[in-house]
This record gives C-alpha cells, structure tokens and sequence, in this order.
C-alpha cells in the first residue's frame, strides 16, 4: 500500500492472527502521533495514525502505541496533508495603495484555514533586476510568516538582462514559476513578443510560466468609453471585461506557447470560455494547466449591483461572471481540465481603500480576500455537493500545486520523509463566513452570510499545532522559505 502503510510491523500470533508490532517505533524519541483519523491522500483514503519526528513523518501505521508521544486526537475526522495556496499576493502595492495583509496577518487566516504553504507574487518593476525583487519580497516575509512559503516572480520587461536571470532564478534562488501578465495595460502588462522570449527562456531552464490571460489593449479602450459616458460604477468593470477578451487570451496564449514548446499555467480561470481553451490545447497534447478560485465559482456579476457600494468589494480581474460559468468550472475541476485551486487573495478595505474609485471603476483597487476560506469553500461546493471527491479535494488544494511547483514530495502529501505538515479537518462541523469573525484584516468578505461544513480541528506545520479548533497557537516568523525544484513536466 502506498504511503509508508503497510504489512510492515506487523507479525502473526500462534493462532494466525495479524498482530501490531512496531519495535522500530518503541525505542524512538518523543514525538507526535495524530491517532485515529482517516488519511486522505490525492490517491488514497485509509485509517492510520501518523508518527511525526522533528518536523517529518516518521511512520504511518494502522495503529502507533503511545509510547510517551504527545497525543493529536483525530479521531471522526479526516486528515489530510497541508493545502498549499498557489496564488496570494500579500504586502504588495497596487493601485495606489497597499494589500491590507501582510505576511504575519495574511499566513496566520491562512493557517486557521488549513493553509500550511503559500507561494506569494514577488513582482518585478520595469528596468529592475529580478534579484532585487526577489529580495525585497524576502524582506517582506522575513519575521512575518506564521506558516512555510515560497516565491514566483512576475516579469515586467523582455530586456536581454532580465531574460539572462531566469537560469540563476530557478537554479539558485529556488523560483521554478514566472508571471506575465496580458492586462493591466501601462501598469503590468506586457507584449507579446516578451511573453514569448520569456516562455522560451523559462522552459530551457526548467522554469513554468504563468499567464494572467486578458486582452488589455482592448480593456483600455473599453474602460475609457464606460467612462466618456459617465459609466462608472463598480458594474463597469466587469462589463468593461467581457469574457470573450478572456478567453482570447488565454487562447493566444496557449498558442504562443505551443510556438515556443514551453509550459502553461493559465492563473485565475473565470469563464467557461477560457477553460474550453485550456482544454482544447490538453487534447492537442500539450502541457497546459489551469487554475481557478474560490470567487468563480459561488459569486457572480450579479455581486457588483450590491448597494452602498459593496459592489467594490467584489471588483477583482478576471471579473465575476454569470452563475452558468460556476457550474462549467466545477465541472472542469472535476473531470481534471483544471489542475489547481488557487485563492488570489488580494485583500483591500472597502473604507479607504477600494473607496478610491467611489466615482470612477476604474481606481477601485482589484482583489478580495480569500485565504482564509478558500479550502472552505472547495469542500462546501465541492466535496459536500457531491461533485469532487476527497481525494480531488486534496489534489487540487495541496498536492497539484506541490507538483507544479517544484515542492512535492516534500510537501503535498502525507508520507514518510515528508514534512508533517497536516491537517486535522473536522467534516461535521458548521461555521457562517463573515468579515466580522474571519482573520484577515479587511472589513469585507465577499462569502458574507455563506454556511460552509468542515473545517481544520488541528492544524500542523513541520510537526508544530498552529492551530487548535479556531484559535492561532503558533508564531510569527517561524514559516521557512521552501525553495521549488525546476519544473517538470507533470501528469495531472
């Protein structure tokens, strides 16, 4: 049996009969046991308990005598191993103004979410080095992060000099994924002809673009035209985006990286459209993956004619789309035409912060925050409604992103040698999202009123319990950066 479970320790009395034996177990030093839950793994669901050892799994067995060990009671609930949040955007500017989460806040909602590991957005500015903001967002999360961590690195400019560094980015610095972004036109975006020589310059090395897929030339256009015609509340903006310049995008994006034989990871999938072209280019054989979040698939464009303008809260890029996308993502996330569950949060205040475009939709900053929830809500939607499975569950929130991102097998995945980072989920139990009791910092939630089932009962970084039954019990600054491995083309 997979992962360390096996016949193992175990030996036959006179009568026949399997008996527990675990002598190897019996002289170790004191250590953690999570005892009596049910492992659920991306492949496998199998009673056992887990033996942790500085900060790794040490065994995995159907039962572990107690030996002196400190004791996680698990029992009625399911254990799985720690999700990792490929997509957050802590501590950054955007929009004039800054992310309401820093690291500490932002890992410690990540923790009490069941969060063990993010991989944050270092972003580059246009005749920079990628050195410098690879360590300006170290200096960010340095003393900050409660929970582990680890870096992409978003591309401003195709100079020859920021090209060079993608080699030494992946092979000494620990980052395996680059972001290019086709929106934000004058702000992030950038041409085609950069989007190219970076797909081809990240696949020589070992690297894995990722694309935030919008047509922005033509979204500068229609921005300005909403607002000639005084058109400027928060509705504008998803209407300003229609889903047909997203899913040109990701279209010609697939396309030119299948010109340059590189990897794709498509960020942040809204729409049916643009997961049909993910799909379309993974029949033509080709390493495509997609992405999407928690927002896309139980909020939609109804949201932006919410009164008093909460609208805002809910302005983020990609927009919200019609309630008939929610059901294709979901399906995509089932049948396995989406590989990842990222949360994009990107945390704003309403009062101060998304307000700057009270009178133009345009300044209102895009994002919301969803670090705290975004497991939450994949097991609601997901699990609870019967469309994924548990193991899906633990593949798309943990071990998909692992893989992708050059961290699995140590994280990703409950097996020996792996780090013990886990969680104990408690299916049973039944909590409101609201912004008044949520950890992040900002005044909003856009799953406001929502009932959700499950959530983490423990919560275990490299051994460590961060967080009993709702209550953040580790530290600040004890989150370690984990570099990624270059990446590998990986069956999904």
């Amino acid at each position: 049996m997979q992962h360390g479970l096996s016949d193992r320790g175990l030996h036959r009395d006179g009568a026949g009969r399997r008996r527990h034996h675990f002598p190897h177990l019996e002289r170790t030093a004191i250590g953690t046991i999570v005892k009596g839950g049910t492992v659920v793994t991306a492949t496998d669901t199998f009673r056992a308990d887990i033996l942790i050892e500085d900060g790794t799994i040490a065994a995995i067995a159907h039962a572990i005598p107690a030996a002196g060990h400190t004791t996680v009671d698990a029992s009625g609930a399911l254990v799985f191993p720690g999700f990792i949040d490929p997509h957050t955007h802590l501590d950054m500017p955007f929009g004039g103004t800054t992310t309401i989460d820093d690291f500490a806040s932002g890992t410690v909602a990540a923790a009490l979410g069941g969060t063990t590991t993010i991989i944050d957005f270092a972003l580059h500015t246009k005749g920079d080095s990628l050195a410098n903001a690879l360590k300006t967002w170290h200096a960010k999360a340095a003393g900050k992060a409660a929970i582990d961590y680890a870096f992409h690195l978003t591309i401003a400019d195709g100079r020859p000099e920021t090209l060079e560094e993608i080699p030494e980015m992946i092979a000494r610095e620990g980052v395996n994924s680059f972001k290019v972004f086709m929106a934000y036109k004058h702000v992030l975006q950038v041409d085609d002809e950069t989007i190219f020589k970076v797909l081809k310059a990240a696949a020589r090395y070992g690297g894995l673009v990722q694309v935030h897929a919008e047509n922005g030339d033509v979204i500068e256009v229609t921005v300005k035209e909403a607002l000639s015609a005084g058109q400027t509340a928060p509705k504008y903006h998803g209407l300003t985006r229609p889903v047909e310049l997203e899913a040109e995008a990701t279209s010609r994006a697939i396309r030119l990286a299948e010109v340059a034989g590189a990897p794709l990871y498509v960020v942040h999938v809204s729409s049916a459209m643009a997961a049909d072209a993910i799909s379309d280019g993974r029949k033509r054989g080709l390493p495509i993956y997609g992405e999407t979040c928690p927002q896309y698939l139980v909020c939609d464009a109804s949201d932006y004619d919410r009164p008093d303008f909460a609208g805002a809260n809910y302005v983020m890029s990609p927009p919200l789309r019609e309630k008939r996308d929610q059901a294709v993502l979901l399906k995509k996330l089932k049948n396995g035409e989406l590989h990842a569950f990222g949360s994009d949060h990107c945390s704003f205040n309403n009062c101060g912060q998304k307000e700057l475009g009270k009178n133009d939709f345009s300044k209102i900053p895009n994002g919301a925050p969803t670090i705290e929830d975004r497991v939450a809500i994949l097991f609601e939607h997901g699990v609870v409604k019967g469309v994924i499975g548990l193991n899906q569950l633990v593949a798309l929130a943990s071990t998909n992103p692992a893989k992708l991102f050059g961290l699995f097998p140590r994280k990703g995945t409950i097996a020996v040698g792996s780090d013990a980072d886990i969680v104990v989920w408690d299916p049973g139990a039944e909590r409101t999202i609201s912004a008044a009791t949520h950890h992040m910092k900002a005044d909003n939630n856009i799953f406001e009123g929502m009932t959700v089932h499950g959530r983490p009962r423990f919560v275990l970084s490299r051994g460590r319990i961060i967080a009993d039954d709702g209550r953040f019990t580790g530290e600040p600054g004890t989150g370690i950066h984990q570099k990624s491995a270059p990446f590998r083309p990986v069956q999904l």
